[in-house]
């Protein structure tokens, strides 16, 4: 259907602003950007609020940064490890939508949502991590994998990532988006493994084997975000420079990617991990409150796709 493409992060949190409510718990809610970012979320009716951890210093703490702390739900529990296996407990059994790391370390908290007992993991299930990335330079979105969860992928799990991406794109609007899988040249060789790996992954998508995206690989990065390289190289593939989707080789590259964007290119971000049973909020302590707020929204927008869906 004719759905809007959303171009801007802040279009995607209009967007979420209509829809029915979704409940997100937020493990150790301790810290002022995970409070700020909630309370803003709360206060702006993206979602309610479930907070989990230490209820006298999120009070504390909200007041101190001039925040709400009048949240749907506070569960006090002052032991960080219970906290966070609770809040994910809330996640697993269907209480809450959306699971949101707080004043917990990201090794714990990709722990707990591993954890084969009590985890959101289903089986068969990859986590992945996907970023959407609002560079002023770029007249779009970017969703991009995989800067923090996975190391190295090898085909089956760039499949995966793949299918996460699309997803997410489609969450915001790109009906057929271009996914573009990266690697420093567009010629197939052995040596460099993620050239392998690029032209299966697009071959595979010529056969109806991945569905949902317009699949080119291997390219250089030039050539997914540059109309002009694509041009100079003669490069005829779809989507050329207009790239929607892009699939790192490692987490390095998209790491530096995803770093020197931000830093050098003043871009937004929101982030989410995917393949759980709910999208996961991991935002590193030195992401804003901005990005912490979006990537709420990004989480919502991805759990409402999903309820139209079923």
């Amino acid at each position: 259907g004719g759905k809007l493409m959303i171009k801007k992060l802040e279009d995607l949190i209009a967007k979420v602003k209509g829809s029915p409510k979704k409940r997100l718990v937020v493990a150790c809610a301790e810290d002022p950007h995970t409070i700020e970012a909630i309370a803003r979320a709360q206060g702006e009716g993206l979602v309610e609020v479930i907070v989990v951890g230490n209820q006298e210093k999120i009070t504390k703490v909200a007041r101190e940064h001039g925040v709400s702390s009048t949240f749907h739900q506070v569960i006090d529990e002052v032991d960080t490890k219970k906290a966070l296996s609770l809040a994910v407990k809330l996640v697993r059994e269907g209480e809450g939508d959306i699971l949101m790391k707080g004043l917990v370390t990201t090794p714990d908290y990709m722990r707990a949502i591993l954890n084969k007992e009590s985890g959101l993991v289903p089986p068969g299930g990859l986590l992945s991590h996907v970023t959407v990335i609002e560079v002023p330079a770029y007249p779009k979105l970017l969703v991009v994998s995989d800067v923090a969860v996975l190391v190295l992928p090898d085909l089956e799990q760039k499949v995966k990532m793949l299918g996460y991406a699309i997803e997410v794109a489609q969450s915001l609007g790109i009906e057929n988006p271009y996914a573009y899988l990266i690697s420093s040249a567009e010629t197939v060789s052995e040596k460099v493994p993620s050239t392998v790996d690029g032209a299966l992954i697009k071959v595979m998508a010529e056969r109806g084997q991945i569905k949902g995206a317009k699949v080119e690989g291997p390219v250089g990065i030039d050539i997914a975000i540059s109309k002009e390289s694509a041009e100079i190289k003669g490069f005829k593939g779809e989507g050329a420079g207009a790239a929607d989707i892009l699939i790192f080789p490692n987490i390095e590259a998209a790491n530096i990617f995803y770093k020197t964007c931000t830093i050098f290119g003043g871009a937004k971000l929101a982030a989410m991990v995917t393949g759980a049973l709910a999208p996961c909020i991991l935002t590193s302590r030195g992401d804003s409150e901005l990005s912490k707020f979006y990537s709420i929204g990004l989480a919502a927008l991805l759990v409402g796709m999903r309820n139209n869906r079923k």
